[in-house]
């Protein structure tokens, strides 16, 4: 069965169930079944590889003895044993005492997790399509088990507002790329979502790992922070699937509700690579953890104080993704860029067209990579353009890895283009630190005032008309003539 035949497939059967309303859910629902899932079969390659392996689950609780059989537990008495001693059990590990690391990954996972489905019959379906169709421990089926996810994280793009955890692959892939991830190296996002920077990191750095012991830094130097419980078990799981078995640098925490000054030179990183959620407004009492001059309820400038703060001193780095609105903005916002100018090199900035993060925003976005130290002398632009024959980007028609090849060109031997440009510091300042600026080389069509656009019309139909009248006359004597 092929990955798109199979989500459909699961998909269609809970679409019959009256409990789950919505892609969001449906994902949500498939997500803790191909946790569960997952788990399970590594528990089993564990069992083989660690010696005196012990499993955090209750042996009833383990997928292994209450899903795999096909013919097993179905109907109401499926639905009570999942909500009434399955969740609870798994909830309980995140809070109790003694539970191994990977007891409590799955405590964090389910702490906020909910069965959506009312049907155990219909139920019963989903697990033996999950089950009987691919074996995680399979190395073909594992890197199947990748495209799945890479499909669920894909359809979050149009599932309402859970498109918001969901960053473009080409966009993750692009920026990893850009800021070049060493082994040794801590790597942060604060607001993962789905956890497409922090796998995009671990491919970079398994690429470059040579031994057991680089591939173990690599599980100790990832991290990640995720508030809303659907995208962090996706985030865990998707970084299970990437090789870190015990995923308990993914926190299932809200990063700013911890007060700035509290957090201190051990919380420092080297990489903060993230983009923030914008647009939307923190809870009351949120922005008094951080210092008056940063004290806002919008969400983006507060994680912008935030990322800055927690970048070392001279060698961290950072690549965000940030709306328009923060480029021209004011208020919180002109303090943020004027630090950001005076304490970081801000040395590139990089334009996204509409419609990258479509459907979920329209909003026109950009990437910030800086550096903290040394202040900026002068800001690089580069205006990301559409493939010829675009308009737009669609699901059909999404930005791909390979349009960022005239960057990653561009990158290392910058120099001024049609797409690219550089805007001395001492301009910005000039402008209140509006680092709105638009390309240079593009020829802006200035379209007038309407009024003045209709005089000049009428000029033009006065002059033709009297062109024609000029006309008519000349013909009427030239024929009279010949009469």
């Amino acid at each position: 069965m092929s990955i798109t035949t199979l989500i459909k497939t699961i998909q269609d059967i809970m679409r019959k169930d009256v409990g789950v309303d919505g892609d969001a859910q449906r994902i949500s629902q498939m997500a803790w079944l191909l946790f569960l899932k997952i788990f399970d079969d590594m528990e089993t390659e564990w069992q083989l590889t660690i010696s005196d392996y012990k499993s955090p689950l209750p042996s009833r609780f383990r997928w292994s003895s209450w899903a795999k059989n096909p013919e097993g537990i179905t109907g109401e008495e499926l639905i009570d044993f999942v909500n009434n001693d399955l969740f609870p059990a798994l909830k309980k590990l995140a809070t109790t005492a003694g539970v191994s690391e990977r007891g409590k990954v799955v405590g964090s996972v389910f702490e906020d997790a909910y069965n959506y489905m009312k049907s155990g019959t219909l139920l019963r379906q989903v697990i033996n399509t999950i089950e009987f169709d691919f074996d995680f421990n399979s190395s073909s089926d594992r890197h199947l088990f990748n495209d799945i996810y890479e499909k669920v994280l894909a359809d979050l793009q149009s599932a309402g507002n859970a498109g918001e955890y969901y960053t473009p692959r080409a966009v993750t892939q692009f920026m990893v790329d850009m800021i070049d991830p060493q082994p040794g190296e801590s790597i942060l996002d604060p607001a993962c979502g789905t956890g497409g920077f922090l796998t995009n990191a671990i491919e970079h750095l398994q690429k470059q790992a040579k031994t057991h012991a680089d591939r173990k830094k690599i599980a100790e130097n990832i991290m990640g922070v995720e508030k809303k419980p659907m995208p962090h078990m996706l985030a865990v799981t998707n970084v299970m699937l990437h090789g870190i078995d015990v995923p308990s640098r993914i926190r299932h925490d809200n990063t700013l509700t911890r007060p700035l000054k509290d957090y201190g030179p051990r919380d420092r990183v080297d990489i903060v690579i993230t983009n923030p959620p914008f647009g939307g407004m923190e809870e009351d009492g949120i922005e008094k953890n951080f210092q008056k001059k940063y004290q806002t309820r919008e969400t983006a400038d507060l994680f912008m104080a935030l990322i800055m703060h927690l970048l070392k001193p001279d060698v961290g780095r950072a690549a965000v993704v940030l709306p328009d609105g923060f480029l021209f903005g004011e208020g919180v916002k002109t303090t943020l860029k004027r630090e950001l100018l005076e304490e970081f090199n801000l040395h590139t900035i990089v334009r996204l067209p509409k419609g990258v993060f479509s459907p979920y925003t329209g909003i026109n976005t950009n990437i910030l990579f800086f550096e903290k130290g040394k202040p900026t002398k002068h800001v690089w632009f580069f205006e990301h353009p559409y493939p010829e024959g675009y308009k737009s980007y669609s699901r059909s028609k999404p930005l791909t890895i390979q349009e960022f090849d005239r960057e990653k060109a561009w990158w290392n031997k910058r120099k001024t283009t049609e797409h690219a440009w550089k805007v001395p510091v001492e301009e910005i300042v000039a402008r209140n630190y509006n680092l709105d600026c638009k390309n240079p080389h593009v020829i802006e069509v200035n379209h007038r005032d309407p009024e003045e656009l209709m005089a000049d019309y009428q000029k033009i139909v006065a002059q033709l008309q009297a062109a024609q009248e000029a006309l008519k006359s000349e013909l009427i004597a030239c024929l009279g003539d010949k009469t």
